[in-house]
């Protein structure tokens, strides 16, 4: 299972890393001025009055009536300010700004500004959103999107049932916690607004500059600095502070820098989306599942955002990798007065396989039938439809990477062990990831494009694809060199500028080496023909694979291109006085399709499992009054090199009919099914239903000590 490598003469990798790198943080252009925000106290009210105090000699505040455009974010929907101005929908919501050189007087005039807010009812949960007639007053509904979608002949179907077993489970907020905080620099030089920062997709943010301006492109330029890890949360976010930057230094004629505080990102920054999620399933007289009817419930926050795009994924994911024909699926993202949730590695997956893989293993226990063989009784393969109907053209290898990860976890011996040996259990799940754009978004919305420049013996990559740790400064470029049958060291790819890089879609989605990578190779396939000549560009557009199929409006057809596979196995004790859960082993099977660069997929694979270990085991974070309480890294519990147990990852090659060289997407795909692994194997330790995570212990008391 080896990647292209071999095939490469190596480069001179060495010779170029220099052991730093310059972060927005560590920007900072002549005359440079700090900005921070002012931002809404209370969850939900109308401004009445503001009290500016007398501002020193060069400060400035910035407000709504400073945007010349539009005070508007475009995501999917157009609902959520840049600045607020009349009303306020959750705590952290920006209003002002405040500009100046020292951070110091800054903050003294922030607590010195007053903001007389009337303070209304919010509204804080889904239940109470299912109650409300509107949270906000400019919506006609407590929900952003509600959607729904049949396969097959459900109504008929579930009546030849001979039992129907019924769950609803629940998962909560999640945060990224990256490294680096959200951060921007912006400089107007009189004609241009350049803004560099931390981010995952600068056309977002050109986009944002556009509407909020009323500019030309041609007067944007927006460069991706080197980003200290983002997980979804540099996606549709930062297009808020790098509009303020950008209105902060059009207003002071001067580069500015606007960094958060690490407790200022947590509170106010994008989060993965609470669920609650009902799964009714119908079985026959030989235990075959028959039927299902689906209910996805997602907390959106006080703004649409990405909520749409999240929901869509949650509800074409939460079938799990199984083969029943006849569905009823809905879903609904609701508006509550909290932090905006957002995009996370997974979008919408990890919340589905969490309540499908617990579901089938209630199912199983109750039908006293082994967990695995029932789920693999179950399986998709080759031939078969997605719950849209679309058709796994591919060989879908679940028996054997369920067989790999059994036989390297010793699962089968431990289980039965376990079953005498209460505190301690073992568990399996089976995933998937859709990789790409949902439907035709790719050919309708996206329309990437990527282009390549050769001068002499060097060829450059122009795409927007941001590295953001996953790699793609190294694996795009062994693609093209690969392609071109040339060193990579003879290929430039640097960090994306608007300036000079087409738009290939924004860095989200496991797409990247999916859809750009295969541009790439495209694109240098036809560099090759011409490769006599010295200098040239070419410039590749992307085809809608003729095989698929997209009904936007029924949800018919291909849900995803392609689609990434997993099986993990979790193990762990259970501490009978403290409800501690300590993880004693992963090992984790994978198809990917063909590796590019093993290193690189190895890291991807670990990060991912640590990521939803951390979702399922201890990663809590609650809004109570729609306030964030763990808000700081002392608070907020993420897995430690001390929490991490032996991890074992292999992926067994499958190539992809699409993909550059066979390559799937990877970068969501480990986190998926951590989660469900674990909270089935202490399911088994505690001999209880998990039907929520994060596993705290306070969470094993209740189910242990209060539970039926």
């Amino acid at each position: 299972m080896k990647g292209i490598s071999e095939s490469i003469v190596r480069s001179d990798f060495d010779d170029k890393i220099k052991g730093k790198a310059m972060y927005t943080c560590d920007y900072h252009p002549e005359g440079m001025l700090f900005v921070k925000t002012v931002r809404s106290t209370v969850p939900r009210g109308r401004i009445r009055h503001i009290e500016i105090p007398e501002l020193p000699k060069g400060y400035e505040i910035i407000n709504h009536q400073d945007i010349p455009h539009l005070n508007v974010v475009p995501v999917v929907f157009d609902d959520q300010p840049v600045l607020a101005y009349d009303e306020v929908n959750y705590i952290g919501q920006p209003i002002l700004l405040v500009v100046g050189d020292k951070k110091e007087i800054i903050q003294k005039i922030i607590t010195e500004i007053q903001i007389d807010i009337e303070e209304l009812e919010p509204v804080l949960s889904i239940e109470e959103a299912q109650k409300a007639k509107a949270p906000f007053i400019f919506r006609d509904q407590p929900y952003f999107v509600n959607y729904e979608y049949t396969k097959g002949d459900f109504v008929g179907e579930k009546e030849k049932a001979i039992r129907v077993i019924s769950d609803v489970f629940e998962t909560g907020y999640q945060e990224q916690a990256y490294l680096e905080t959200q951060s921007m620099v912006a400089e107007y030089d009189g004609h241009t607004v350049s803004v560099f920062g931390s981010m995952q997709c600068p056309y977002y943010i050109v986009e944002t500059l556009k509407e909020v301006l009323g500019w030309p492109e041609d007067r944007i330029r927006v460069v991706q600095m080197p980003t200290g890890g983002a997980f979804g949360g540099k996606e549709e976010y930062p297009s808020i502070p790098a509009a303020h930057a950008a209105l902060a230094s059009i207003k002071t004629g001067k580069p500015v820098q606007l960094v958060f505080e690490r407790q200022e990102d947590i509170q106010c920054s994008t989060k993965r989306h609470p669920s609650i999620i009902r799964i009714d399933s119908y079985i026959d007289e030989n235990d075959i599942i028959i039927a299902r009817d689906i209910d996805v419930k997602l907390d959106g926050g006080a703004f649409a955002g990405l909520s749409s795009v999240v929901l869509q994924r949650s509800i074409f994911s939460v079938s799990g990798v199984y083969k029943v024909e006849h569905l009823h699926i809905k879903g609904t993202a609701y508006a509550t007065n909290k932090v905006v949730t957002g995009a996370f590695r997974g979008f919408g997956g990890p919340q589905a396989f969490f309540a499908m893989e617990r579901h089938m293993d209630n199912i199983a226990n109750q039908l006293n039938i082994d967990a695995v063989e029932f789920k693999r009784k179950h399986y998709v393969k080759q031939g078969d439809t997605s719950s849209t109907g679309g058709e796994f053209s591919d060989p879908v290898i679940l028996s054997q990477l369920t067989e790999e990860v059994l036989r390297i976890s010793d699962y089968h011996k431990k289980r039965k062990a376990f079953e005498n040996d209460l505190w301690r259990g073992i568990g399996f799940s089976a995933f998937f990831h859709g990789c790409g754009f949902t439907g035709a978004g790719e050919s309708e919305l996206i329309k990437p494009s990527v282009r390549l420049k050769k001068v002499k013996d060097k060829v450059e990559i122009f795409i927007s694809s941001t590295e953001i740790g996953q790699g793609v400064l190294t694996t795009m470029r062994k693609i093209v060199a690969k392609t071109l049958d040339i060193p990579v060291s003879d290929v430039i790819h640097n960090y994306p500028d608007t300036l000079t890089c087409p738009d290939s879609g924004p860095t989200v989605a496991s797409r990247t080496m999916l859809i750009v990578g295969r541009l790439l190779q495209d694109c240098a396939l036809r560099m090759k023909q011409r490769w006599q000549e010295d200098t040239f560009e070419i410039l590749q557009n992307y085809t809608y694979p003729s095989h698929l199929h997209w009904n936007s409006s029924t949800f018919e057809g291909h849900a995803y291109p392609d689609f990434s596979w997993g099986t993990n196995v979790v193990e762990v004790e259970v501490d009978p006085m403290t409800y501690q859960t300590e993880v004693k082993g992963i090992w984790a099977v994978y198809d990917v399709g063909t590796m590019i660069d093993e290193r690189i997929v190895q890291g991807q694979l670990e990060g991912g499992i640590v990521q939803g270990l951390g979702y399922g085991l201890c990663e809590a974070l609650e809004s109570v009054q729609g306030k964030i309480l763990q808000d700081t890294f002392t608070t907020y519990i993420i897995p430690t090199s001390l929490d991490i147990p032996k991890i074992v990852s292999i992926c067994i090659e499958n190539p992809s009919t699409i993909g550059p060289y066979g390559a799937r997407g990877l970068g969501e795909l480990p986190l998926v099914g951590v989660a469900p692994a674990l909270a089935n194997a202490v399911s088994q330790a505690i001999g209880k239903k998990i039907t929520k995570i994060p596993v705290t212990p306070e969470e094993l008391l209740r189910r242990v000590k209060y539970d039926d």
